[in-house]
């Protein structure tokens, strides 16, 4: 029956691999489950409420992507769209976080529609290949630099504004004895070195007494205090219409950037092309307005994608057996908190030493791309950093495809290649620029 469906045969993978990319990818991002209630509490929000949309909201997202695009691409709601919501929009606006729920929910129909026409395939398909590239190596070093500040290694610093953390901390040597293990696993070309790298994380963690054992169950909590809380009043404003194209630029933008950035390791490039299904679209769009409907913030495709990817995962079965880990975590919340949950080492620094060895062996993973880049040509090779500096510095997917989109259709103008270059990149670069002016 899989076979048939998945074909998993033609997408050179097998069921066991399937079913341990799915699980190494729910393993990189079920942070998420304890960060959004966290965040979003910060609004209002009930934080369990948020907990179980965040979980339902992933899940059917993560199922609706296996189903109908059969991609190996998770979704949850969206780093960054969450902090937006929060402090921008709500604490910031002092919009209600049922008005921003309404946004949230009227951003993701319009993506919706949007996915049905062919706009999605003129942007997609005009991205010239160094863009492209620099996108997946941006998005692998951004992934990395998650990691390095989520193990320690890396912290804020007056001045330098980064420098490197405490490497005698407990936190830090977990991370540090993490990544070690993780990396040998792959140079040993161990199957499943990520997810291996998780559970022997785990087990050191355990041993120092860092992180505590508690059980394996619990009762999922209620969907009641968030469920359809949506409040329209106010929406024929000039600041909604701001906060609801936001919404809809920032899930449009980093949905295809995650997408194009995993493309290659997942087999979705063929002759030089990316090969984005409109039901990937579909799925993404879909998964935002349940989610809002649920009581969570937009929900994406996760870059995290990449470590089910890299453990073999090929087909929309590993989205389905993840959507499924998502469904089942309210049940273990004890054991899930004790892998995906944050260490607290002072009032303002929580680290994660568990997962973030994961996180920063991906950036190696993701960065074969930089040698298909044309580093001699300037008009290729400067979009190109740009992107992956700004993604890095910026800390987002989205302004590093602006910069990128930006100075590429620019230079277009001075190498002769401005009507060469497909229509679709002007216009985005257009769209980005008025952003920057009008709405940031």
């Amino acid at each position: 029956m899989f076979e048939r469906y998945f074909k998993l045969s033609e997408h050179g993978s097998t069921l066991n691999r399937e079913l341990l990319g799915g699980m190494t990818t729910y393993l990189s991002m079920v942070y998420i489950v304890f960060v959004q209630p966290a965040v979003l509490s910060a609004a209002g929000m009930d934080f369990s409420a948020v907990l179980m949309a965040t979980c339902i909201g992933s899940a059917f997202a993560c199922i609706l992507m296996g189903l109908l695009a059969n991609y190996p691409i998770a979704l949850a709601p969206a780093m960054g769209h969450n902090f937006y919501f929060v402090y921008a929009v709500v604490l910031g606006m002092g919009v209600s976080w049922q008005q921003a729920l309404a946004a949230v929910f009227i951003a993701g129909i319009i993506f919706f529609i949007i996915s049905l026409t062919s706009i999605r395939h003129q942007i997609i398909n005009a991205i010239p290949k160094s863009l492209g590239n620099a996108i997946g190596c941006g998005i692998g070093l951004l992934i990395s630099l998650v990691g390095f500040e989520w193990g320690g290694i890396i912290v804020s610093k007056p001045g330098t504004y980064v420098g490197l953390g405490d490497l005698g901390s407990p936190p830090v040597l977990v991370t540090l004895a993490g990544l070690t293990l993780t990396a040998i696993f792959y140079v040993r070309k161990i199957a499943g070195a990520t997810m291996l790298g998780i559970i022997a994380t785990t087990i050191i963690a355990l041993t120092c007494g860092m992180v505590n054992f508690h059980g394996f169950f619990s009762a999922p909590p209620s969907l009641a205090p968030t469920f359809c809380h949506f409040d329209f009043s106010g929406f024929m404003s000039l600041e909604m219409v701001v906060v609801i194209a936001t919404f809809l630029f920032l899930d449009v933008f980093d949905t295809m950037g995650t997408l194009i950035g995993v493309a290659p390791a997942a087999g979705l490039v063929k002759n030089g092309k990316f090969e984005i299904k409109r039901n990937a679209l579909l799925a993404d769009a879909g998964g935002t307005v349940v989610g809002a409907m649920l009581g969570t913030s937009t929900i994406t495709s996760y870059v995290e994608s990449s470590t089910g990817i890299q453990a073999g995962a090929r087909t929309g079965l590993a989205a389905l057996v993840t959507g499924g880990l998502f469904l089942l975590t309210p049940f273990f919340y004890p054991l899930i908190q004790l892998i995906g949950g944050g260490i607290k080492v002072s009032d303002t620094l929580t680290l994660y030493p568990i997962t973030a060895p994961a996180l920063i062996i991906i950036g190696v993973m993701m960065m074969r791309g930089a040698k298909d880049i044309d580093w001699q040509a300037p008009a290729e090779a400067i979009p190109a950093f740009l992107t992956i500096i700004v993604m890095q510095l910026s800390v987002s997917i989205t302004d590093g495809i602006a910069f990128g989109f930006i100075s590429y259709s620019i230079l277009s103008l001075f190498n002769g290649k401005f009507r060469s270059t497909g229509p679709a990149i002007h216009i985005c670069a257009l769209v980005l620029l008025l952003r920057y002016i009008f709405f940031v």
